[in-house]
Order: structure tokens, then sequence, then C-alpha cells
């Protein structure tokens, strides 16, 4: 990851602007792919739970832009806003929080050249109106809340594009993911800092707040597990073996009926794997991406390993010690994704709260995340069976 990197959580107004033009440029770069393949018509959107209608997307972002900066909202409650939208039917189109998932393909949605003529205009009065704002953070919070929510979708928007085959344009061009050298790294134990500190920029309600945690000596691996390591296990029939498997990941693997990770493909006697519409070999040296926790869990039975606790991986990130490489892919851990003590929910009141228990912390970053959202101490979480985003794991031991 690169260090010099301004982190979006302490961006003062003028360099915020710009990462708020260059989050909605790759928006729109990424929905011309959509629209290329004729995927801007939700009819012709296949309707899966883990993606939403690229034009309803489009549509979305530019309305939690203007619910939280121009409407002036201060939650997610749906009578929070001071204001009516640009758009008659914005709210009925757009709030996630009362527009039901399985309706987002029928609603009947403004055209394409309407809704990027919403998204201009909702960010070129943000843009204004920031141009007035004070520059503490609590004065930016909303501005910087509105740009993660953008970068976030930016990737899942990247992810959904490689999950429906989809060719990237010439004007998206992606970092490599060489990988690392595979060793362990050892830690002593003894406590470590968890979450984020007050007074330090934006911070999300799930990091709150920093407090030590005790952790027992532990081994961790450097660098993810690579496409040449987990070969071995698809090789050694580990999908067939289910003495490696929870009983979760059993009954997960009977209904997907899967021999390999979501991307490989079988060609002959050997493995390929799929990639924005591409079958390309096994890049052997990358991490293995497009793996379920379950997954991740029964090649760490079959190695002797377990996954890392997101205190541990937490710990290993901030020690500064040489050699520990994240920021590739999104990374499973061990831990069930739950709230530290004292949460509460911040003004985004469906952010966090309804997800604890029922998702898994994922921890890091991956080539797709920009790197002004990279942070050790950010939670991510996903349900334990999805492999659509670019995700991978590591493996540690006592």
């Amino acid at each position: 990851m690169n260090a010099a990197v301004a982190s979006f959580r302490q961006l003062p107004p003028g360099d915020l602007a710009d990462a708020l033009h260059q989050a909605r440029n790759y928006t729109l770069a990424l929905f011309d792919c959509f629209q290329s393949a004729g995927l801007d018509d939700p009819a012709h959107v296949p309707r899966l739970s883990i993606l939403n209608p690229p034009l309803w997307e489009l549509g979305h972002l530019a309305w939690f832009a203007e619910w939280y900066l121009l409407r002036e909202a201060q939650t997610s409650a749906p009578d929070s806003a001071l204001r009516t939208s640009l758009l008659t039917k914005g709210d009925d189109w757009f709030d996630s929080n009362t527009v039901p998932h399985r309706a987002r393909w029928t609603l009947g949605l403004p055209s394409t050249g309407a809704l990027k003529t919403y998204c201009h205009e909702v960010l070129d009065r943000s843009i204004d109106k920031l141009s007035r704002a004070a520059s503490d953070d609590a004065a930016l919070y909303s501005y910087r809340l509105v740009l993660a929510h953008e970068d976030m979708h930016g990737e899942a928007l990247l992810a959904t594009l490689n999950l429906l085959g989809i060719a990237l344009s010439n004007a998206l061009v992606l970092p490599q993911t060489p990988g690392g050298m595979q060793r362990d790294i050892h830690f002593p134990g003894g406590t470590v800092q968890l979450g984020s500190r007050a007074g330090h920029g934006f911070v999300f309600d799930n990091e709150k707040w920093q407090h030590g945690c005790q952790l027992d000596a532990y081994c961790i691996d450097a660098a993810l597990v690579s496409y040449a390591q987990y070969s071995e296990f698809v090789a050694d029939g580990g999908y067939q073996k289910p003495q490696y498997w929870t009983a979760g990941g059993r009954d997960w693997l009977m209904q997907q009926e899967r021999s390999a990770p979501l991307d490989w493909v079988r060609d002959g006697r050997q493995w390929r794997c799929r990639r924005f519409g591409e079958i390309l070999m096994l890049p052997m040296n990358e991490p293995v991406r497009h793996v379920s926790l379950f997954e991740a869990q029964a090649y760490c039975v079959w190695a002797g390993r377990r996954l890392p606790t997101e205190a541990e991986w937490e710990g290993a990130a901030g020690s500064g010690q040489p050699g520990f490489q994240w920021g590739d892919l999104w990374e499973w851990t061990c831990s069930p994704f739950t709230p530290y003590a004292g949460f509460s929910a911040d003004g985004y009141r469906e952010y966090s709260a309804p997800w604890f228990d029922s998702h898994q912390s994922v921890r890091g970053a991956s080539f797709a995340t920009p790197g002004r959202f990279r942070s050790i101490h950010y939670r991510n979480f996903y349900l334990p069976q999805r492999s659509d985003m670019f995700i991978g794991f590591r493996t540690c031991t006592i």
C-alpha cells in the first residue's frame, strides 16, 4: 500500500472536493461499461441477491449525496431531510432503507441520461456548498461519509462487472497483485490497540472506540495464500473431503456443487480463471481470490492452520514489522462481526447495526480499494458464503 496517499478521514475541503469529483468520474466510467454491455436497462440485469441494477446504483449514489449534503439530513431516518429531493420520486426510487431489493428492477426509473444529469447537478451543488464549509471534522463529516459511500460502491460495481463477465473500458486500468514472500511472522503477544481514536477525523461507528486487547503469541503469514498454494488443496481433492469443512461449509458446498473457487474454469486437465470476461492461466504467484469464508476455513484445516482473529490481523498490520503485506485483497478473519463495547449507531443508522452477528469480519483492502480509503482500523463485513468480492485470506497458528 502507498503510505503517501492521504486518508479521506482527514481531507480538508479543497482535497475533499477533488476526491468527490474523482469518485464520481470513476462511478460514471464503471457505469459506461455496463451501458456498453446493454445493462443500463434494469430489465436486462440478472436478478441476483448480491447485486443491484447499475442504473439504480447510479441514482442511489447521487441520492445519498443529496440526502446528507443538500437536504442536510442528520440521520437516515425517512423524516430527517430538511428539503425535498431534486427528483419528484427520489425517495421512492433510491432510499435503500425503504425500497426492497427485489423491487429495484421494476421501479420505472428515469432514463440513463436523466440520472446522469441528476448526478452532475448534485455533485456541482455539493462542491459549491463545500467551498463555504468550515474546515473542522464536524462540518466535514457528511462530505467524508458521502465520499466513503461512493468509494465502497465503486468497488462493488467493479466486482459486479467481473461477476457478470463484462470487459473493462480502456479508461479503467487495474493494478497488479503480485503477491509476496510466503513466510511466517512471529508476534510475541501482549496488548494491542483496536479501533479508532476520537479527534483524528472521520470514524465509522463500528470502530468506536480504541481499546486494548490482550493477545497470546502467534505466527501469521506475511502474505496472502497464493493460487499455487490453493491449487495444492484443490488437487488433493479438498472439495471432496468433508473432514476439512465446517457444518456450514458442507451445506454451502452441497448447494454450490463447486470443486474450485468461483473464478476457476476447468480446461481439460488444468484450471484457468475468469476475469472480466477473459479466460486466463492461473496466476500462481498472485493471492487466490473469490473464496468464501467456508473455502478459506477448509484450506486452513487441510494445511493445519487457522484464520487469524481480527485482533490478530490488526495487531500484525499495525506493528510496523517489515514483511507484513496487506492491501491486495480483502481478508477473511475467524471473527464474527460484532460491536465493540459501548457501541452506538451514528447518523447512518443502518451501516453496521443490522449486520452484527450474521456477518463475518473482513480486514484490509483490495487492489480495487482507493488508497484514501485504506486503514488498518477499517472493519469490513460480509456474509460467509460470499465470494464475488475481491477477497482472499492468510493463515495463522500459535
